[in-house]
Parts: structure tokens; sequence; C-alpha cells
């Protein structure tokens, strides 16, 4: 990735950056929230963040409202009913390093308007490496569970949660009075050390893959569809704060976090013995030193300590940004780190043909957790490190979850050793490889015919985003790609076709039957229709994310003006090539990436199959894209910003809707806002908009003038 400072890049330059940090980012945030499986660290997370904020920061003209910087956590997984958050479930804010706490104590005092020196009490309380989980009770009664998911819509998990001990089935009737008829509590779902290892032990017997650390292990049992597995697995919770939902809270209700935790412990749940009330800055220093310093006792993993301002009111003064409030910081515990050798350097593809090496280490112990393999970057950082097969390295594992190669130990180097070289040809296909102009990154030019693309090709083509097909996840792909059912898109519509002409159909396998089988096949048949958007999406065109397919969408209409327009544009010096990169956004990494993947051979012979030919019917539709008929109110080239709980669609039909009619959303508030649409418990936005002047539609305000 270019690490160029940002005032030597140019306006192109910082795009092309842009659009490859979010493509980044975002395949991190499915590996870690919606697969428990997470392939960096937190800490190389969250220096791609920093990066990401910096570019929009020094280039606000390029922020995308689809930007990773302003979501919290990802999409909820299949498999599960979904559950709105009433307020949002967002994260937390990050800091590494003494420096960055001090900063966020002086950006809270500086925007209360509290004199220089001033200290407002906090309360610090262990990070818990675990899963968010939030709990809503009425009348006393636990009515329903959900996960984060994406900050706004969680992942049903109320039978399963039902089966945690520590989580009151019901409050005591003694206690209701002191709360609202309605509210949620928020924690914390985790596994303890000795409960990991007795299930990891287990794992083995039965040669099951083991789980890696115990964050995965408690998300992975949180989010099993039967709750008895989960059951099985002795999950735990530790609670940390109330949402009132009612409108109104008693007047014993806390004003205070240290009071709130008071109240969840007096009522029956868990809260976390070694959080603390500070009062001085010196106390909390010194509760940070003493909980890093002791944390390796602990019968759980934490990877930090979150401050918290104390006073509940002064918390609500100082509000949210768009994915974390104002008012808390999670400050992270530094790196761990061990010595072993490097045995070996291997080369995985991944579903864009990006080659990544990956360490394999004779394995070594690093904080309770066992690796034996360690992520290397890209050929750059090995160039820069010097890491060579043989050597003895410095391993971490920065904010305690994937591990990393940080240095050689140069001194102790064999005498026969050779510098890494990425290969020119693919490992899997042997297929050219070639360096993105711009970028560290090497890819695969075999593109679908390279097996190791191909099945996380198929995985991204029945995505949520994409053809979303219920019950054909990457479990299930899995298997049917190595059976040889589905080895490219248009096998997955022949799928009920090859199943009847097998000797043993999907309907004798273990764990199918006949109404299973007839469930996946009429789910297949049900998306056979699909908007141009979409379908874009679906064939994972490097570079051209969910958005920028809806952009290609609105500016060709349909799939084969795009294709005969690309076909033109394959000359740099044709007006069809200058318009491409003319649209917003587009430069000329995203164009050549477009125009190389969607003119070659591979795609071409991909789209036959869907589309048909002359002798072979279509197997699918795709819709051309159709703006909705504009109302009374142009909002051609508006920004519109939505906020609160909208009643009569989902956030994301709301963001169709607009763009459909040529308006940009936008997820902050700022001076070329034009409207905002507001639903309930609207937030910050609201009174951001009502400061600035800018005109605020509710929900039914928006239907009328769109429709």
């Amino acid at each position: 990735m270019n690490q160029r400072p940002f005032e030597t890049l140019t306006t192109q330059e910082a795009i092309d950056e842009y659009i490859h940090l979010i493509e980044r980012i975002e395949s991190h945030n499915k590996d870690y929230f919606q697969e428990d499986a997470p392939t960096i660290s937190d800490e190389e997370y969250d220096l791609l963040k920093e990066r990401l904020k910096g570019l929009e920061t020094y280039f606000p003209t390029i922020k995308k409202s689809h930007s990773p910087s302003d979501k919290v956590g990802s999409a909820p997984k299949k498999g599960f009913s979904k559950l709105k958050h009433d307020t949002p479930l967002l994260s937390l804010d990050n800091a590494f390093s003494r420096e960055k706490v001090e900063d966020f104590f002086a950006r809270s005092h500086k925007y209360l308007g509290l004199p220089v020196g001033a200290w407002l009490e906090y309360v610090g309380e262990p990070k818990i490496d675990g899963l968010s989980c939030t709990i809503r009770y009425e009348q006393g009664k636990l009515i329903s569970a959900a996960t984060r998911g994406d900050g706004w819509i969680g992942e049903n998990v109320t039978s399963n949660v039902e089966t945690i001990k520590e989580i009151p089935p019901h409050i005591s009737a003694q206690f209701l009075d002191l709360l609202p008829e309605k509210f949620d509590v928020r924690g914390e779902v985790y596994m303890d050390h000795a409960t990991f290892s007795d299930l990891n032990s287990r794992r083995a017997h039965t040669q099951e893959p083991l789980f890696a650390n115990p964050r995965n292990a408690a998300a992975g049992s949180l989010r099993q569809l039967d709750p008895s597995i989960t059951a099985k697995r002795r999950l735990h919770f530790f609670a940390y704060t109330f949402v009132p939902i009612s409108p109104i809270a008693p007047p014993s209700f806390p004003t205070t976090q240290w009071t709130t935790l008071s109240l969840l412990k007096k009522i029956g749940f868990p809260t976390n013995p070694l959080s603390r009330l500070l009062s001085t800055k010196e106390a909390l220093w010194e509760f940070y030193e003493t909980i890093k310093n002791t944390r390796h006792e602990l019968p759980y993993d934490i990877d930090g300590i979150v401050f918290k301002i104390n006073d509940i009111n002064t918390q609500n003064d100082l509000g949210f940004l768009s994915k974390s409030p104002r008012w808390a910081l999670a400050y992270k515990f530094p790196s761990r780190t061990a010595r072993t050798r490097l045995l070996d350097i291997q080369i995985q593809v991944g579903r864009t043909g990006v080659l990544t090496p990956v360490a394999i280490l004779d394995p070594i112990t690093i904080g309770g957790v066992v690796v034996s393999r360690a992520g290397l970057h890209n050929e750059m950082d090995l160039i820069r490190k010097d890491i060579r097969v043989g050597d003895i390295v410095v391993v971490e594992r920065a904010g305690d979850v994937i591990p990393q190669v940080k240095e050689p130990i140069l001194a102790e180097r064999p005498k026969v050793s050779h510098p890494f070289v990425m290969p020119k040809r693919c490992p899997v296909c042997e297929s050219p490889v070639l360096q993105e102009e711009g970028f560290a990154s090497y890819r695969c030019t075999g593109g679908a015919d390279c097996p190791a693309q191909a099945l996380e090709k198929l995985i991204h083509f029945v995505s949520r985003h994409a053809f979303d097909i219920d019950g054909l996840g990457k479990k299930y792909l899995e298997v049917f790609f190595n059976q040889g059912w589905v080895r490219t898109p248009s096998d997955i519509f022949h799928l009920e076709e090859k199943n009847s002409s097998r000797d043993h159909p999907l309907e004798t396998w273990d764990g199918w039957g006949a109404l299973s089988a007839q469930n996946l096949f009429r789910s297949i048949s049900e998306k056979k229709v699909i908007s141009l958007d979409r379908f874009l999406y679906s064939l994972g065109i490097p570079h051209v994310g969910e958005q920028y397919a809806k952009i290609l969408a609105r500016h060709f209409i349909s799939l084969q003006a795009l294709l005969d327009f690309l076909e033109e544009a394959k000359d740099p010096s044709s007006p069809a090539y200058a318009e491409l990169i003319s649209i917003e956004g587009f430069g000329t990494i995203l164009a050549n990436a477009l125009i190389q993947f969607m003119t070659s051979e591979s795609t071409k012979k991909i789209l036959r199959d869907l589309l048909g030919t002359t002798n072979d019917p279509p197997l699918i539709e795709i819709l051309p894209f159709t703006p909705l008929a504009q109302g009374p109110e142009p909002f051609l080239g508006k920004t519109i910003v939505f906020t609160g709980t909208l009643q009569k669609r989902t956030r994301q039909k709301a963001k169709d809707e607009a763009e459909r009619l040529g308006a940009k959303v936008a997820s902050s508030v700022s001076k070329n806002t034009n409207y905002l649409v507001y639903g309930q418990t609207p937030g910050s936005k609201y009174n951001q908009a009502l400061l600035l002047g800018i005109p605020i539609l509710t929900e039914s305000e928006w239907e009328a003038l769109i429709t």
C-alpha cells in the first residue's frame, strides 16, 4: 500500500489509493465480523483505518458515503433472522499509545469548554475480548437478544443467549420500580481459558478445526443455529451498560456509569469486578499499568482498558461520532512477542487474485495461543524487513488477535540464506503474476480459471449484496465445489438439473433431505432476476464494490450498453476512455481494471453461460437501471443524510431510493448537506442539522416528495 505523505499525492493518486484501501478494509471486516476468522491484527487494521481517515481529511472531496470509516462491524451473518437496534450499537475508538489517550482527553474537554488542566471522573473497565451483545427486557422479562451486526441491525441470538446461565431470564419484581418498563442491557459474551482449552481438546479428538483463540470460539459458539450447541460451550457474560427504551426512566435511574454498574450487579447481572472509578489522572494511569501487568493471571482474555466519562449527562452533551461515542476510548495493550524459526514462506491467493505471503513457523505459544502461521503483508514489507526462510524471527500478537512477523534476528541468521522473491507465476494455476502500478500487491491474472480464486468468487457471487441466495453459503459451496458440482456461476443455476442425474443426489447426503434440497433449489430459482448494479457487484470486478457498481448501473443503464462502451474504451486515446475516467470517483486504475476484467475471455464466457446464446436460453435476467419518477422536488445532485430508525423502509432501501433519484447519500451532516431525513431516536445528526439550518424531513415527508 502506498504510504507517501498526503501532501505529495495528487488528487487522482489519492482516489486510487482510497479505492484500494476500501477494498482491503471491507475484506477484513467480513473476515472479522462475519466469519469470526480475522487475518490481520487489530493494530494493523487500525493503521489501515487511520490511513483511510487521513486521506478523507486531506482530500475531503474523495470521501464516499460507503466509507468504512463511518461503518461499525459488518452485515449480519446469514442463517439468522435480523433484529434492529433501537439505538445503534457502536464500536469504540482505539488508542495504542499514551499520547493518543491524552489527545482523547484534550478533545473531549475542549468540546465541553473545560479550562486547561480540568479533570473529569472516568470509569476504567477491562476490555473483554469477546462478542458484543444487547439484550432486551420488557417488564423485567428477557424477550430478545442480538449481536452487534453492522451497528444498526444484528443477528437474533435470543435462544442462544438464553442458554448463558449468568444472564437472568427475568428481573426480580422487587427491582422493577428502579427500571424503565422497556430497556436493553449491553455487554460482552466471552469464553474463559479453561472452557476454550477443553473445547479445542475435544475438537482435536474428533479431528475438527481448532479455534485460534477464545474470542473466535465465543463468537462461533454464540452464532450457532442450534442453541443446544451453544449451551454445551459454557459461555459467560459481563454487562456494562443500560439503554432505556421506554420514553420515561424512573427518577432513581443511574446518572453515572459507576452507579449503572452497581445497579446492573444489584439486579443480577455479572459486571467486571476489576472496574474502577478514577477520580484523578494519576489513578487512571496506575489502573492501566496494574491491569496490563497482571492480565496474564485472569481466567479470560482482555486486550485493553475502556475509559468512559462517568457522568451520563456529560456523555449526552458530548454525543457521538458516526461510529463511536466521544465520551469513551479503548486503550489497547501493547503487543505480545515471542521468538521462533521461520520454516517456510507460502503464498495464498485470494478472491481478486492478490498474492499474500504467509509465514510458516515452528509452533510457539504467545499469550496462551499456539501460533504456527503469521502474516507477512507483502513483498515490499518482506524486502524492507529482510525476512528469510530459516531466520529466527520475532512474532507479535498486536491487539491479541492475529500474529505478525515483526523482524528477523540477523545475528542468528543461517550462513546460507536467500532473500524472498515473489513468484512470477501463480503457485496454483501458473498464470502470470503482475504487480499493479502504484501498489505493493501482486495479482494472479488467471481470473476465474484459477482454482484458488474460483471458490472465493463463487462465495462472493451469491453474497448478500450480489445474488443473495439463501442457504448457499460458504460451507455448502465448498462441498459442491470440491465434489465438482459447482465450478462456475452458471453451474449454480444448473444445480437442480445436475442433482437429478447424480447417483447420490443431495437428498441422500448427511444433514439433507428432500425438503431442504427443494428449499435450496427454490432459493436459487427465486434469484434468477437481478438488478444491474447487483449483477456487476456479483462478478467481483477488482476495485468495484457495491457503490461503484451502482454508479456504473446509473451511468450505462443496461449491461449491453456497458459492454459495448468498454470495447471502445479499450483504446486509451478514445473518447470512451476519457469519459470513463471522468465518471465520479473513477480514475485510471479503476477504469483499467474494469476494462481488463469485463473484456477478458474468461468474463465473456461467464456472461455467455449466464445470459445465453443463440443455442442456449438465458439462465438469469438482468434488469436495466430504472430511475424513480421525479417528484415535485428534484434531488439530482443533492446530498441526503438519513438518521434514526426508519419505520417504513430499511436504511438500505432509503439509500437506494435516494440514489435512484440522482442524490448522493452521506453518512454525516455538513454545510454541504441538502436534506436530513430522520426516523425514531435521530441522535446528534438532527441537532447538527438544526444548528446549520439544513432542511429536515420526517420519513413521511420524504416519502411524499419521492412519490
